[in-house]
């Protein structure tokens, strides 16, 4: 087994779970992307966030290297519009990344969206599928999966829960 499985699993995990969630709720996807300038249509939104989610399934599903490369093409530009947002000054009260969540662009994102660095790795050194991963667990990959939605929801708390806290706060 791959020492990036784990990383792996999290950052296509959190690309699904980002295309689904974009999908579903287009608006404030397109109203950040309005901000900076950049017009699009809910329906060109809901469209993306839909190949979102077919990069991250096959990437997931299969390690294969032109799915990992478009998986960290994804985070490079989620990468580059959070840093456009933050140099901008402009408002953006959510990046939209989840869809509805309120989850601003921060410097939290700029780090988490570097997970490219775990897709870039994954096209130099390729992740074997997810069934060949989790036949390598014990416990029939269980143990595997939960940690790989566990930490999926836990970068998704880091990137819409802890901005708030740190506005909240008055350190952020």
């Amino acid at each position: 087994m791959s020492a990036l499985a784990g990383p792996w699993t999290i950052v296509t995990g959190l690309l699904l779970l980002g295309g689904a969630l974009k999908a579903a709720h287009p608006s404030d996807t397109a109203r950040a992307l309005e901000a900076l300038g950049l017009p699009v249509s809910e329906p060109l939104v809901r469209a993306g966030g839909l190949a979102e989610v077919g990069i991250a399934a096959v990437a997931l599903a299969t390690g294969a290297w032109p799915f990992a490369a478009l998986v960290a093409l994804s985070y490079l530009l989620f990468l580059a519009f959070v840093v456009a947002a933050l140099r901008s000054k402009t408002p953006v009260s959510s990046c939209g990344c989840f869809g509805r969540a309120d989850t601003p662009p921060t410097f939290v994102h700029v780090v988490v969206n570097a997970a490219a660095g775990v897709a870039l790795a994954a096209v130099v050194a390729p992740v074997p599928g997810f069934a060949s991963i989790v036949s390598d667990q014990p416990g029939w990959g269980i143990p595997f999966l939960f940690l790989g939605v566990l930490g999926v929801y836990l970068v998704f708390l880091i990137l819409s829960a802890l901005p708030r806290v740190f506005a909240e706060s008055g350190a952020g």
